[in-house]
Order: C-alpha cells, then structure tokens, then sequence
C-alpha cells in the first residue's frame, strides 16, 4: 500500500478523550479517496458511496503524525474500489483499517457515468518523455 498523505493531530481534532477524533480521521480518509480517485479517472465529479466496516486499531493524540495509505481493489464500469489503512508515520502502527471504499464517476448533473479505466496510472506515465 503506498501512504499519499500525512497529516499532524492537532490539539481541535481531538475527542474529549484527548485522542484522534474518529470523525475527523473519516473526514482526512474520504477527502483522500476522493482525490486519489479523481487522479486515477481523471474527472473531478466523483461521490463516495459505500464504506464498509471501519475498523478502529488504536488511537492517535496530539501531534502525532498519521499518514493515509490508499489502493485499488476493483475498477467497476462506473466505480473504483479502494482499500485504505491509516498508520502513526513514526511508529508505523496501524490506527484505522477500512477493506472497501467505493467511488463512483458522476457526470455534471450526478449521475453515474463510465470512466473507461481498468487498471492503476500514473499521471508521469500520462504525460509521456519530453
């Protein structure tokens, strides 16, 4: 799994426990798949619409350093499946772990639309040898 972003647990993401608030690492975690799947099919109409049981590992607290780690599981004809873990940067224990986040390609009014794609790319393989 390849982590594409870190964020710093700051002292207004924390719960009343004085720990990672669980709504705002779902928060840091959808705003992440979103953008991992709009690079991949390469249009910024996209919508979460499924995640599956999310299963809390351990807790982060303040300043702390998380970092996201998203995948592909299954390209559909109008979705793209991840996988995402979430994991302490300097530890490397795991905090989060989520087996499916479906995406899914909308057109300008929000309906499901076909992207075309059926397997992981790179924007530098997009962009060729010049």
């Amino acid at each position: 799994m390849r982590f594409h972003t870190r964020k710093w647990v700051k002292p207004e993401d924390l719960n009343p426990n004085k720990t990672l608030f669980g709504g705002r690492l779902l928060a840091w975690i959808d705003e992440e798949a979103a953008l991992y799947t709009i690079i991949q099919l390469e249009n910024s109409h996209v919508v979460t619409k499924f995640m599956s049981t999310i299963e809390f590992v351990s807790s982060a607290r303040q300043n702390d350093i998380v970092e996201i780690g998203i995948e592909p599981v299954k390209w559909g004809r109008t979705s793209l499946t991840l996988r995402c873990e979430v994991r302490n940067k300097m530890t490397r224990k795991p905090i989060i772990k989520i087996d499916q986040i479906v995406m899914v390609n909308v057109d300008e009014n929000g309906s499901p639309k076909p992207h075309g794609k059926t397997e992981l790319e790179y924007v530098k393989d997009r962009l060729g040898d010049d």
